[in-house]
């Protein structure tokens, strides 16, 4: 079964982290994803852009509005997530606990019901 495991935290301001952390942050996200790879459950891996690039589109009324920046007020932005494909719930929450982000953030564990993969629908 797939799931997302959504990482959401506090969005340091520029220059709040010192270059060491960032490395150290880095380094311990690369050797999670590794060992994912190696236990043959990871699918993708993304780390988003801080939420001030953002650009929400909405369509109301049938008209269309492009907005930037986040579209929900929050103390925590989605951050980056991964996708996994596990046996089930419990490997998920494995996975999610050795999760850096889980050090200084939450992360959300989404069962994922339909995906588009390899040029076809799945569910």
């Amino acid at each position: 079964m797939r799931y997302a495991l959504l990482m959401h935290y506090g969005e340091p301001a520029p220059g709040e982290l010192d270059a060491a952390v960032i490395a150290e942050a880095q380094q311990a996200f690369a050797a999670y994803a590794t060992a994912l790879e190696e236990a043959g459950v990871l699918r993708s891996a993304d780390v988003l852009r801080p939420s001030d690039t953002t650009t929400t589109v909405t369509r109301r009324d049938g008209g269309l509005r492009v907005q930037d920046g986040p579209f929900a007020e929050t103390k925590e932005a989605l951050a980056g997530l991964f996708l996994v494909d596990v046996p089930d719930l419990d490997a998920a929450i494995g996975w999610a606990e050795k999760c850096p982000g889980s050090q200084w953030g939450v992360v959300e564990i989404r069962p994922v019901a339909t995906a588009f993969l390899d040029g076809r629908w799945t569910s």
